[in-house]
């Protein structure tokens, strides 16, 4: 992939930069058009929000974590699940706080959350051995379908009141033409595999430009750019006053990203934690920082049910020494 880029460094740059572009408008394509065939063919706006639009968004993060683990960057690829989700709680929810304070549903704090910690702990457990293999990458996919079984069979006995509102805004799409949606999908995919090259293409480059491990590129640039679509929808969920989707957007895609990215990405290739290449070592710190961010949120939830402006610069203050950290252990 580097030979893409050759080694000048603008041209990654500027391989990044479309490479960012086209995994955004990829997802969001993909997104929108799945949820228009999805609501012309009868399935309810729940069912759509908690499986079409939660696996639209963590699309990046599957194209690019198998494109970089097929090329044998296994560092990027487990990299950018941890960075992601890191970021995903750290950043995101920290930001959506700081810009108005998010209101915590109880179903989010039994359900969701606690999963999200126990999806964050077996990981954890299947790092142990050094590898994540094909056997727990069927394991972790399997679980993403229970996930999805459970989280409905919980909304639909609550009565469905917990609709996602950014769903039911998109049902205005599906009086579209099908053939129109169909483009879309394709397009769509095709804009984030044609982006995932793109952004694995230059990131290898610039990695050897900083004197970066691939880890290191993938907890930091791979993950920041993977995260765009939550980044969006949470902000601008936010500015609506609509706490709820900023918070379960971000619990909701590190689920994803553990067990559906993941669990996919170890079926196609194998990942192999700190071999011999050059792909270097998720370390201890990288493990115990995603540990921290999703066990943490739970009693900043708990408390009086908001995340407030202080608990959201408490949060971003993380990222931020996380962030640099990270820059230190660079060498920069």
């Amino acid at each position: 992939m580097p030979d893409l880029f050759g080694t000048n460094l603008i041209v990654a740059v500027i391989g990044i930069i479309g490479g960012t572009i086209f995994l955004y408008f990829g997802a969001e394509g993909l997104v929108r058009a799945s949820v228009s065939v999805a609501f012309r063919a009868g399935i309810a706006p729940l069912v759509v929000g908690l499986t079409v639009v939660a696996f639209g968004t963590s699309m990046p993060e599957l194209i690019v974590s198998v494109s970089a683990a097929v090329q044998d960057k296994e560092g990027m690829s487990l990299g950018n699940i941890i960075g992601s989700n890191i970021c995903n709680i750290a950043m995101i929810i920290g930001i959506a706080a700081i810009i108005r304070p998010i209101k915590v549903n109880i179903k989010l704090i039994r359900t969701d959350i606690s999963i999200m910690i126990g999806v964050t702990l077996l990981l954890v457990l299947m790092l142990l051995d050094g590898a994540i293999d094909r056997g727990d990458g069927i394991l972790l996919a399997g679980g993403i379908v229970a996930y999805n079984f459970v989280t409905i069979f919980l909304a639909k006995k609550s009565g469905g009141r917990e609709t996602d509102s950014e769903t039911e805004e998109m049902k205005t799409q599906s009086k579209r033409k099908t053939w129109i949606d169909i483009l879309f999908i394709i397009g769509g995919m095709g804009f984030l595999v044609l982006g995932a090259h793109f952004f694995v293409g230059g990131a290898s480059v610039i990695a050897v430009h900083l004197g970066a491990s691939d880890v290191i590129i993938g907890l930091t640039l791979l993950a920041f750019g993977t995260s765009l679509p939550e980044l969006a929808t949470s902000l601008v969920a936010s500015f609506k006053g609509e706490g709820d989707i900023s918070i379960g957007n971000a619990v909701g895609s590190n689920i994803f990203n553990i067990l559906s990215v993941l669990g996919i990405t170890a079926i196609v290739h194998p990942i192999v934690v700190g071999d011999s290449s050059m792909s270097g070592d998720v370390t201890p710190v990288d493990i115990g920082m995603m540990i921290l961010v999703a066990i943490i949120l739970l009693p900043l939830a708990r408390t009086k049910m908001t995340i407030s402006r202080k608990e959201g610069f408490f949060l971003l203050s993380i990222y931020v020494g996380y962030m640099f950290y990270l820059y230190t252990k660079m060498g920069g």
